[in-house]
């Protein structure tokens, strides 16, 4: 990704003009100068304005002077100038300031904000050609969720306490939930699962979901189906005993179309028949199934008279309140008679005003014709009310010849045991009708599953497909290859620095975020190792060579520039003046040309990547040690006064 940085802007709290530090693209750039000049603040302004979610730059000096923290970046889309209010007490503040553009004027004044810091933050991820899908998408754990960013600033910052530590390789990698989440998107990161991948895992998680869910149908309709297949005999058996099917009717043993259909014939005997003949009916028997007919007839002319009755009775009550109106809008309209008889004289004032008469005929024939409404409407609610009484008749009488058959069956299955019997066994065909209409549908509607069994195939496919775009094996061989070709190149860069063992391979591990150092007879840890050129060395080589493989991606999403902050802490801890007594088996001499080996190997690394790569080093070493080396130049140099913020803001 091109993205480096141009410029840091400081505004300050009292009015002063803004404090801009300029960097060159695609060059090496040198911060040097004394301990206390705000050079270490150089890694926590840059990520503050890179959306992070706390403040991390040193209170005191920097904070007390300013009120706005801000960097000019140079991406594919042109510049970006992303500004943030200081936060005060507050570990962090969402106020940011956006400017873009081919050239940006950066303000005199004091930023307003017109932009948060999540959409900053979103705004990159963007930029970064980031896929929105989560890592995994099974797990609702946050280590899995969308790559953002924000994660990817691990492989650019190498500040002071992380750049020569044996426990921890990468920026923030010292915290457990950023480990957790950068060991889950290393794979991303590297290539090795691309946003394609992504999509099709996501794609093969939802069909495997679809896959088991019509699985375990496809095993419930089986098992379903086998256990009505082992039934149907005793079904066929029992249908034949309740003379749903003839005596003389064959079982088949294993013909599965021919079973079905004698059970569908089955279904379709009249129940109330089924376990009579004409050879053979009781007297009893033939007046309850008299009187049963007659009931269910009775039955349903008593709902139809019913019904019609609750209609007519709706009719009456509109009606009624239809006559209710009327009389109030007479009640209302009686006062024009009265009014027209008092102004039958031409004299009455009432009569002299402009149009009152022709106002006054109106209202009265207005009156006449509710008088009329009214009238016609006893009429209509007579003939509604003497239809009414005729139906609630016929209800009565209806209800009465059914109260009287149901009181004569109640009867009859009291007086003969053998209806009660009949009863009892037609209720029982009835139920077994039921259950056999219902199986045989489901039989019918699952066809031993084919419906599923094709739904299965379909989706086996496309899970097939998708396996083609995404495998777990093949997102570790491509992680493996990765891995290996980063160690390679970090193996010609080992060589230049002051290491222990240069030509000894490394592998990096992404479960441990670390590297061994492969021995001929054993394997060791980075925090097994002893000493600071050590450590130095190795995090040196291993976030060049990671930038080096960046950029053999198309479109990869990292930032292309590094941060190291004082990599010669490790032989000149209290900075680069003479010591009176050199190191037990060192000369001050040898420790430079250590120091300087750092900067020459990330000057060459610089210029291999032809301007894709931007390298910021802040550290106390002087041009005696970085001079004259291709690539490198002196950004700002902090020395007899001169720091991060200017003298004056702070006298002021």
């Amino acid at each position: 990704m091109h993205f480096q940085i141009r410029s840091i802007v400081l505004w300050s709290k009292k009015g002063f003009p803004p404090r801009i530090l300029d960097f060159e693209p695609g060059l090496v750039n040198i911060i040097s100068g004394d301990s206390k000049t705000g050079k270490s603040a150089v890694i926590p302004i840059i990520d503050y304005c890179l959306g992070s979610g706390k403040c991390s730059i040193p209170v005191g000096v920097i904070r007390d002077a300013c009120s706005w923290f801000g960097i000019v970046v140079e991406t594919i889309e042109g510049l970006k100038l992303l500004a943030r209010r200081e936060p005060g007490d507050a570990k962090q503040t969402s106020d940011m300031f956006l400017l873009e553009g081919d050239e940006i004027d950066i303000p005199d004044s004091t930023p307003e904000k017109n932009i948060t810091a999540d959409a900053v933050k979103r705004k990159l991820d963007t930029l970064a050609g980031l896929s929105s899908l989560r890592i995994d998408p099974t797990s609702e754990s946050s280590f899995h969720a969308r790559v953002g960013f924000r994660d990817l600033i691990a492989f650019n910052f190498q500040p002071q306490y992380i750049v020569a530590n044996p426990l921890a390789l990468y920026f923030n990698a010292d915290s457990s939930e950023h480990r957790e989440k950068l060991k889950a998107i290393f794979p991303y990161v590297l290539g090795a699962l691309t946003s394609e991948m992504l999509a099709a895992k996501a794609e093969l998680d939802f069909l495997r979901k679809q896959l088991r869910l019509a699985e375990s149908a496809l095993k419930s309709i089986r098992n379903a189906v086998r256990s009505w297949q082992t039934e149907t005999r005793g079904w066929l058996h029992h249908a034949i005993e309740l003379g749903l099917l003839p005596t003389d009717t064959e079982v088949p043993e294993d013909d599965v179309d021919r079973v079905i259909d004698l059970l569908e014939r089955a279904t379709e005997t009249n129940s109330r028949t089924a376990f009579v003949t004409m050879d053979s009916i009781d007297p009893s028997l033939k007046q309850l199934e008299e009187l049963q007919t007659k009931e269910s007839d009775l039955a349903a002319v008593l709902s139809v008279k019913r019904q019609r009755l609750k209609e007519l009775q709706n009719l009456v009550e509109s009606s009624e309140r239809f006559g209710e109106a009327i009389r109030i809008q007479q009640e209302r309209l009686s006062l024009s008679t009265w009014l027209k008889s008092k102004t039958q004289d031409i004299e009455d004032p009432i009569a002299s005003i402009s149009d009152s008469r022709e106002k006054l005929d109106k209202l009265v024939q207005a009156l006449a014709g509710a008088e009329i409404q009214l009238h016609s409407q006893p009429a209509m609610s007579d003939t509604f009310d003497r239809e009414r009484l005729r139906l609630r008749n016929e209800v009565e009488e209806a209800t009465k010849q059914l109260a009287a058959i149901r009181q004569e069956i109640t009867m009859l299955e009291r007086q003969s045991d053998e209806v009660h019997a009949a009863t009892y066994r037609q209720d029982r065909v009835e139920r077994f009708i039921g259950r056999l209409e219902q199986a045989i549908e489901t039989f019918e509607r699952a066809d031993d599953g084919a419906d599923q069994a094709n739904e299965i195939a379909l989706l086996e496919q496309k899970i097939e497909e998708q396996r083609r775009l995404y495998s777990e094996a093949d997102v570790r061989r491509r992680t493996e290859n990765a891995l290996r070709n980063v160690a390679q190149m970090a193996s010609t860069i080992l060589p230049k620095l002051d290491g222990e063992w240069p030509d000894i391979p490394i592998r990096l591990l992404i479960d441990d975020l670390t590297i061994q150092v492969a021995h001929p007879d054993r394997n060791d840890y980075l925090w097994e190792i002893g000493s600071g050129a050590n450590w130095l060395a190795y995090h040196v080589a291993v976030t060049l060579s990671l930038q080096r493989f960046f950029l053999t991606m198309p479109n990869h999403a990292v930032p292309g520039f590094l941060i190291y902050d004082q990599p010669s802490q490790v032989y000149f801890p209290s900075g680069f003046e003479a010591h009176d007594e050199e190191a037990t088996g060192r000369s001050r001499d040898q420790d430079v040309s250590a120091v300087r080996s750092v900067f020459e190997s990330i000057g060459e690394e610089i210029v291999r990547a032809k301007g894709r790569l931007q390298a910021i080093i802040l550290d106390h070493a002087g041009p005696d040690v970085w001079g004259e080396l291709e690539g490198v130049t002196l950004a700002a140099e902090w020395r007899d006064g001169e720091a991060l913020v200017p003298r004056s803001w702070i006298d002021s």
